[in-house]
Formats: structure tokens, C-alpha cells, sequence
């Protein structure tokens, strides 16, 4: 789940929560952070969304959907388990 505030569309760019693949947000340039007032820290990055959608599909990640959540809008990825 990618998410971003209406009026920051410019970035910063929520990509991920603590228990996220530490590899993938290291591509994606998200940083670990704790907001304060916040008992849960995420990876956020300074990238606008455009680009993280962009760094996602070159991993393989399709977008799923997108939705409009007061002023907070969240885009929903999927990408296909590899055969082990």
C-alpha cells in the first residue's frame, strides 16, 4: 500500500510499514521513521508517488487500486509469488 496526503502530492510518499522488506524500501529510498505522537513507525520516502508506482512496476508490482480516503489518497499493489 503506497499512500500520500491530497495536499502533499509532491511527496513525502508513505511506502511501507515497519515489518516492510528492508531491500525493497531501500530501492524505493524510504527511510524508517517514527512520527511523533505515532506508537508505529513507517518507511517514508521523499519521492513523489509517480515515481515510487514507477520504481514498483520495474519490480514486477501491478497496481491493484486506488482510493480517495479524506484528504489521504492510497494506491494497492500486487505482484505474483515466484515459483520456489
Amino acid at each position: 500500500m503506497i499512500s500520500t496526503q491530497i495536499r502533499l502530492e509532491t511527496g513525502p510518499t508513505v511506502c511501507g510499514d515497519e515489518w516492510s522488506d528492508p531491500e525493497l524500501m531501500e530501492y524505493l529510498g524510504a527511510r524508517l521513521t517514527k512520527t511523533l505522537g505515532n506508537n508505529f513507525q513507517e518507511y517514508i520516502s521523499q519521492d513523489t508517488v509517480r515515481i515510487i508506482l514507477n520504481k514498483l512496476e520495474k519490480r514486477g508490482y501491478k497496481l491493484k487500486a486506488m482510493t480517495g480516503l479524506g484528504q489521504t489518497c492510497i494506491w494497492t499493489l500486487h505482484k505474483e509469488l515466484d515459483d520456489e
